[in-house]
C-alpha cells in the first residue's frame, strides 16, 4: 500500500461566513480538495463542548458535541430557519471570536428549535444515546447557576445526581432544547464523515485522556475520580517541567480513581471509547503515557513542579477495551521523555505512536511504528520553529535536507517527512501554508486567547499551497513505485 498522506485541519479553522468553521459547505469543499490532492487522512481536534479557555482538552462532556460547529444553512434547508433571518457575522475576523459567535448562533438555534417537530429519527437518537439527557440536564443547571462550575452550584443542583430533590418539570423545554442541539450535531457530523469516507478519506479524531473537572462526566460519575467529599479534586493532572515549560504543566483535570475503575470493569472508559469509535475511524489519545504512569499533583500546588509518578493499570484497561470493542483503532500520542514501559504498552497492542519532526529529526527512529508529523497543534509552526533555531542546529538541518530542491526550508521538511518509511504522514494546515508563529494554534501551559483561535478566511491561499503538497505526495508515490 502506498504511503498515506494526511492533513491536520481543525473544524474551527475552516473558512466560514459565520465566524467559526462548521459542518457546512466549506467542510465538504475541503474533503473534495484534499481527496483530489491524494490526501487520505483528515485529522481533527476534539469536537466535544469547549470548556475553560475554549480548550478542546477541557471538555464539558466526553460524549456530547459542541453546537458551535452546527451548519446554519442545513437548518434553513430543513425549514427551521428562513434565509432572511440568517446574515453573515464575524466572517472577516482573522481569528475565532468564540463568545461573540456563540451569542449570535444561540439566538438562531433558539428560533430553529421553536419550529422543530419531533421525528422518529430524533426519538431514536434519544433512545440510542442514554448520555444525552444527563448532558442536557448539566447544561440547563449550569445556565441556572450563572454558568459557574458545578462545584459552585447551589446545593440542590450540585447534589442532584444523588438526591434528586426536586422535579424537572419546569426545565423540560430547556432540556429538550439541549437534546435538539445534540441531535443536529450528530446528524450533521455523521453526514460529513460519511462523505469523507466515500471519498476515500479516513477521519482521525482526538480524545484528551482526561476529562474536564467542570463536566457532566465528573458531576455524574464522581466515584471514577479522586475527589474530596465536596467534589473538589484531591489531585490534578499535568506533567512535570519539560520542553514546553520550566514549571511543568498543571492542567487541573481530576485524576482517575484507577482502583475503582478496575473494580467497575472500566465501564466509564468502555462507554467513552464506544462513543468515540462511532464518531471517528481512528482515535488519537492525547497523553497516552498516562496509561502507564501519570503525574499526580496535589490540588493545593500552584504549579506542576511538585508531584509523583504513579502506575496505571494500562494492560488491564486495554484488554477490556479490545474485548468490548474488537474494531478499536487507536493512535497513541507518545511524545516526551518516556520510560521504556510506555513503548512496551504501545507495542503490545500494535498501536502506532507519533514522530514529530521538530522533536526527533536528529534521532534514529523505527518509522514502521509511528505516524510522522511535521508538528502538532501544540508545536510552533514549522516556519516559527525554524526562525528559533541557532546556527548549528540550522546547519545540521541543511545537511539533512540538502537533496530537496524546494525553495523554502519548511517545504523541504514536509518532503523529507513524506520520504520516510512511515506508512502515514500528517501535516498541519499552518505548516502546509508556511505560516509563521502568529498562526500558532496553541501554546501549552497558557490559557485563553490567542490559543485555539487560528482560522482561514478563505481557501484562496490554501489552494496554491495544497498544490505544492500534492506534488510532493505524487513524487513520494512515484519513488515507491
Amino acid at each position: 500500500m502506498k504511503k498515506q498522506a494526511g492533513i491536520l485541519f481543525p473544524i474551527s479553522s475552516l473558512p466560514s461566513r459565520y465566524g467559526v468553521g462548521d459542518f457546512g459547505d466549506n467542510a465538504y469543499r475541503l474533503v473534495d480538495k484534499i481527496a483530489n490532492a491524494h490526501i487520505q487522512i483528515w485529522q481533527i481536534l476534539p469536537l466535544n463542548p469547549l470548556g475553560y479557555g475554549n480548550s478542546p482538552y477541557q471538555p464539558l462532556s466526553s460524549h456530547a458535541g459542541d453546537e458551535i460547529y452546527l451548519d446554519l444553512e442545513d437548518m434553513i434547508k430543513d425549514g427551521l430557519l428562513k434565509e432572511d433571518e440568517v446574515t453573515y457575522f464575524y466572517s472577516d475576523y482573522p481569528f475565532v471570536a468564540y463568545q461573540e459567535v456563540r451569542k449570535v448562533k444561540e439566538k438562531l438555534y433558539t428560533k430553529a428549535f421553536s419550529r422543530f417537530q419531533e421525528t422518529q429519527d430524533y426519538l431514536d437518537f434519544i433512545k440510542n444515546n442514554e448520555w444525552v439527557h444527563d448532558y442536557a440536564l448539566f447544561k440547563v443547571f449550569k445556565k441556572q447557576n450563572k454558568d459557574k462550575t458545578w462545584l459552585e452550584w447551589e446545593k440542590e443542583y450540585k447534589y442532584y445526581p444523588k438526591e434528586q430533590a426536586f422535579t424537572l418539570i419546569l426545565f423540560m423545554k430547556d432540556i429538550q432544547y439541549q437534546i435538539f442541539l445534540q441531535y443536529y450535531f450528530f446528524k450533521q457530523w455523521h453526514q460529513l464523515k460519511a462523505y469523507a469516507n466515500q471519498n476515500g478519506i479516513q477521519i482521525i479524531g482526538d480524545m484528551p485522556i482526561y476529562v474536564g473537572l467542570d463536566s457532566v462526566d465528573v458531576w455524574q460519575n464522581q466515584d471514577n475520580f479522586l475527589l474530596e467529599e465536596d467534589g473538589t479534586p484531591s489531585f490534578v493532572a499535568g506533567v512535570p517541567p519539560d520542553y514546553f515549560s520550566k514549571f511543568g504543566q498543571r492542567w487541573g483535570n481530576p485524576i482517575y480513581d484507577w482502583d475503582y475503575l478496575l473494580k467497575d470493569q472500566f465501564a466509564f472508559w468502555v462507554e467513552r471509547m464506544k462513543a468515540s469509535m462511532q464518531m471517528y475511524d481512528t482515535v488519537r489519545i492525547d497523553h497516552f503515557r498516562a496509561f502507564d504512569t501519570y503525574w499526580k499533583i496535589p490540588q493545593e500546588e500552584p504549579t506542576a513542579i511538585i508531584g509523583e509518578w504513579k502506575e496505571a493499570p494500562g494492560y488491564e484497561l486495554f484488554d477490556t477495551l479490545y474485548k468490548e470493542i474488537p474494531d478499536l483503532s487507536i493512535l497513541a500520542e507518545d511524545l516526551g521523555e518516556l520510560r521504556e514501559e510506555v513503548y512496551d504498552l504501545r507495542d503490545h497492542y500494535h498501536l502506532k505512536g507519533m514522530y514529530v519532526f521538530q522533536f526527533h529529526y536528529q534521532e534514529e527512529f523505527d518509522f514502521e511504528k509511528v505516524i510522522v508529523y511535521t508538528g502538532t497543534h501544540d508545536n510552533d509552526t514549522l516556519v516559527g520553529w525554524l526562525e528559533s533555531l541557532d546556527k548549528d542546529d540550522y546547519k545540521t538541518l541543511q545537511k539533512l535536507l540538502k537533496q530537496y530542491l524546494e525553495k523554502d526550508m519548511y517545504q523541504k521538511i514536509i518532503h523529507y517527512c513524506l520520504d520516510t518509511d512511515a506508512s502515514q504522514v500528517i501535516v498541519p494546515v499552518w505548516d502546509i501554508m508556511g505560516e509563521d508563529s502568529n498562526s500558532r494554534f496553541n501554546v501549552p501551559g497558557k490559557i485563553g486567547s490567542p490559543n485555539w483561535e487560528y482560522r482561514l478566511l478563505s481557501f484562496d491561499k490554501f489552494d496554491s499551497y495544497l498544490k505544492d503538497y500534492q506534488n510532493m505526495i505524487e513524487e513520494s508515490h512515484r519513488k515507491e513505485g
